[in-house]
């Protein structure tokens, strides 16, 4: 990966791609940058689960891929779903150029629980980094600190670190952050 895509998507509460992209540069070493591309989220909407299909969305990425050096992920603020699970915080392609995070899982307030802006962007950027991580080819790690690390769970997220293990990160071929 020579750099990152950032492309925001429906209405966001925060401007989660901005944050990111100060952040991801720093932890993938790759410089990012904010594209507005307008990619219409209706068509994926589930009025029965009342959430949006994420292989569906992701799709509608791919042709934003001609750039071979570059990954793209897609930033959204909707609940997202995969017909296997009943939500989903992310999905990308392994080993392939797109990924994309929701961040509607990841406030507090989903929780009933009060806004929390730091903790929020926080949890942006962990499933940020796994989404990408899998674009890079891996899979999900069994270090509870490592960012590669399955999360079923915003408790999950909040254990994980925000960097790749040293394992992880020797797969990579990069120095660990850790």
């Amino acid at each position: 990966m020579q750099n990152i895509v950032l492309i925001p998507m429906g209405v966001m509460k925060l401007d989660v791609a901005g944050f990111l992209s100060l952040s991801l540069p720093e932890i993938l070493r790759v410089p990012c940058r904010v594209l507005a591309e307008e990619i219409r989220l209706e068509p994926f909407y589930s009025s029965d689960r009342k959430q949006y299909h994420s292989t569906e969305i992701l799709r509608q990425l791919l042709p934003l891929t001609a750039d071979k050096k570059q990954h793209i992920l897609g930033i959204l603020d909707v609940d997202l779903y995969i017909p296997i699970l009943t939500f989903v915080f992310g999905e990308a392609q392994l080993s392939g150029r797109c990924a994309l995070m929701s961040g509607h899982r990841l406030h507090q307030e989903f929780y009933g629980l009060p806004e929390d802006e730091s903790r929020y962007l926080q949890r942006c950027e962990k499933e940020a980094v796994h989404e990408l991580g899998h674009t890079l080819g891996l899979k999900h790690c069994d270090n509870f600190e490592c960012v590669m690390r399955y999360s079923n769970s915003v408790a999950d997220i909040d254990i994980k670190r925000n960097v790749f293990c040293p394992l992880c990160s020797q797969e990579l071929g990069i120095p660990s952050l850790w």
